[in-house]
Formats: C-alpha cells, sequence, structure tokens
C-alpha cells in the first residue's frame, strides 16, 4: 500500500489545496493531509479549526485522512510508515524553495519528494492572499470551499 503526506498549514484550505489533494488521492491508495503545528505564527484558524475544515473539504475523498504534526515532516513520515512527500508547485519560485527542501528531506531520510503542478486556474492561488483580499473586502468565493467562505466571514468580525 503507498501512503503518501500533502502537508502545509492550510489557513485557510484553499481549492488549490483541494485540488492537489484529489489528485494525488488518484495517485496513492492512502492520502494523509498534515496540518503543521508552529506556535510561534499568528494564525487566522486554530489547529483544530484547519484540520476540520480539511476533513469537510476532503470527506468526498474516501482514502484521505487528516492529522497535525510538530517538528520535522521527515518524523512524522517514519512514525506513520509514509514513503513519500506530494506537494503542489504554483511557479518556478515555488519549486527554488521545495527543491531545497526536498533534498534536505532526503539527506535526513529515505522519503521521496514528489511535485504535483498546481493546475492553471489555481497557480496564483495562496491561502495568505486569499485572507488579505477578504480582510479588505474583496471577493474570494470560487478560491475556497462555500463553508471556509462562511468561516473567513466569521473569523475577520470576532
Amino acid at each position: 500500500m503507498t501512503k503518501v503526506v500533502c502537508p502545509g498549514s492550510f489557513d485557510p484550505v484553499t481549492n488549490g489545496h483541494v485540488d492537489i489533494v484529489e489528485r494525488a488521492a488518484r495517485l496513492f491508495d492512502e492520502v494523509v493531509v498534515a496540518v503543521g503545528v508552529n506556535e510561534s505564527k499568528k494564525r487566522l484558524f486554530s489547529l483544530q479549526e484547519r484540520i476540520d475544515m480539511l476533513r469537510r473539504a476532503t470527506e468526498h475523498l474516501p482514502n484521505v485522512s487528516v492529522a497535525s504534526f510538530q517538528g520535522l515532516l521527515v518524523d512524522f513520515c517514519a512514525e506513520h510508515g509514509i514513503a513519500a512527500i506530494a506537494k503542489g508547485l504554483r511557479a518556478v519560485s515555488d519549486f527554488d524553495y521545495e527543491l531545497q527542501m526536498a533534498q534536505m528531506n532526503g539527506n535526513l531520510t529515505d522519503v521521496d519528494t514528489l511535485f504535483i503542478p498546481t493546475s492553471p486556474e489555481y497557480s496564483f492561488l495562496a491561502s495568505s492572499l486569499v485572507k488579505e483580499v477578504a480582510r479588505g473586502g474583496g471577493d474570494v468565493s470560487g478560491l475556497v470551499p462555500d463553508f471556509v467562505l462562511e468561516q473567513m466571514k466569521d473569523a475577520f468580525t470576532r
């Protein structure tokens, strides 16, 4: 059974994230969406809210589960018997960073990194950009699942 992890902060989950997870779910027997915990970063959504959003966004995919991790992703992979990391790439700038990360991870363990090019309609999409536009009152419908849009509106009015 081939198991892969799709890691990220997912603050919030976007339709671009869902697209990458769906495509990984077609390629692998099992996909674990791993939400990174970094206490030093200020997030719009709590860890539990991000996990709940991801579970809801991927509930139509029977071979996808959601978990959280702290520390090194390769340690999470070793603990869960995961052989590969699947990462979405939007642009060449993503590749520069992700290649270095993949090479470091490969140096630490035998976990491979696979790159999935982002679908063209999501090539500009980033969680930070979605939050910035939404915070400014811009329309981000179509960029995030509908229920995430509602949760973002609620979060900005807290």
